[in-house]
């Protein structure tokens, strides 16, 4: 027996012992999901215990090293462990923009304090983070960034806004471009600065989509300090770090096209239209959309693994997490338009008990934002047109 196999045995009889019956099997809502944080809300004790337990071992972030709370496994380990996970149905033990995204920028430009102080608080779910990118005037063309930090000789005094904040209303510290140069080109002059959310002179404002509710928000800040430690990386450069979290934060976007969210689509379709005489789907135009949809879904999962490993060996293409951002926000809207068809009339309820109050409608209108949000899709078929296909400019 390989000692991959012996770590599969006992990541199996672990997880068979300690992953509680709540967490198996899809989510019943949103309201299930684990974001910890100081505000967190469980659904049952069975949530708060998963993370818990898979934050003690640093599987949140299974491939961060040991020294900074992480599962310090290898690649190979951790698709074991992913496996697993599916094998079982487990929901996540936490979804985290601490673990997406400012997990790996710290671990390339974080001081040994930074990381020594944030990394294991993101992987026990301790700390949730949120993002301080986009503007008003600043949304595609993010360099284009007016907020604005003062040195005071020790801190900074930050002043501006930003637009789109994923749960600013939720989290307790926020990962933040600010432009510490306003001399400078537009993308120089920009520092990547992190601070707490509860640091006097910071609101947010959540911000109503077409669904009815939204993760967005509204953030302002009105002189509020931040201190001269909480730079990561070089002074004005904070462009580089920015580009490289965005690469992350656009994998993250795509993997929402995974398969394997929620329900089959089979199943779903089945109880509202029916079966026919042999257990299919009886509605032949829809169970083929439905099958070339979960084949696609497929190809993607082994699509990220194989970015995955790449990005490992220091081998993937820069803008190959354009692609998968792409694609993967058009899998996942497609996903949600065949729900939306396999749920039948119910699915067009707003509101009421036998539709889970619109459930599927709220979903398939939020996922419209997945081609907005991380960068456009047009921004990324741009990315994709000069840096993979080098066409030539317009």
């Amino acid at each position: 027996m390989s000692d991959l196999d012996i770590f599969r045995a006992e990541t199996r009889a672990w997880l068979e012992a300690n992953c509680p019956p709540e967490v198996r099997g899809p989510a019943k809502s949103e309201d299930d999901a684990i974001w910890g944080g100081r505000k967190a809300v469980f659904a049952t004790p069975g949530h708060k215990l998963w993370l818990d337990r898979m934050g003690a071992r640093g599987w949140t972030a299974p491939e961060w090293p040991a020294e900074y709370g992480g599962g310090g496994l290898s690649r190979e380990e951790a698709k074991v462990l992913a496996s697993e996970l599916r094998r079982i149905n487990a929901q996540p033990a936490l979804l985290s923009f601490g673990v997406w995204m400012l997990g790996p920028a710290l671990l390339a430009f974080g001081t040994e304090e930074q990381k020594r102080k944030h990394l294991p608080e993101i992987v026990r779910g301790e700390v949730r983070w949120c993002q301080g990118y986009s503007e008003p005037g600043a949304g595609s063309d993010l360099a284009g960034l007016q907020t604005k930090a003062e040195d005071r000789g020790d801190h900074w005094i930050v002043n501006g806004q930003k637009i789109w904040t994923s749960y600013a209303d939720k989290a307790d510290w926020i990962f933040c471009l600010v432009r510490t140069d306003p001399e400078a080109p537009k993308h120089l002059g920009i520092s990547f600065v992190l601070f707490d959310m509860a640091t006097p002179g910071v609101t947010t404002r959540p911000i109503t989509l077409i669904s009815g509710k939204s993760p967005f928000c509204e953030t302002f800040f009105d002189d509020v300090r931040v201190e001269k430690e909480n730079l990561v990386g070089t002074l004005n450069r904070g462009w580089d770090v920015a580009k490289y979290l965005l690469a992350h934060e656009r994998t993250m976007i795509g993997a929402m096209g995974e398969v394997g969210a929620g329900r089959p689509l089979s199943a779903v379709a089945r109880d509202s239209i029916g079966a026919d005489d042999q257990g299919r789907l009886d509605a032949p135009v829809l169970r083929a959309r439905i099958a070339e949809m979960e084949a696609d879904a497929i190809a993607f999962r082994a699509s990220l693994e194989r970015v995955g490993d790449q990005v490992k060996a220091g081998q993937a293409h820069p803008a190959v997490a354009s692609m998968l951002k792409y694609y993967g926000s058009e899998l996942n809207k497609r996903r949600h338009e065949l729900l939306m068809a396999a749920g039948g009339v119910d699915a067009l309820e707003w509101e009421g008990a036998r539709s889970h109050h619109g459930q599927a409608a709220r979903d398939w209108l939020r996922t419209k934002a997945n081609s907005i949000e991380g960068g456009t899709s047009e921004i990324q078929l741009n990315i994709l047109a000069k840096h993979i296909l080098r066409l030539p400019g317009a």
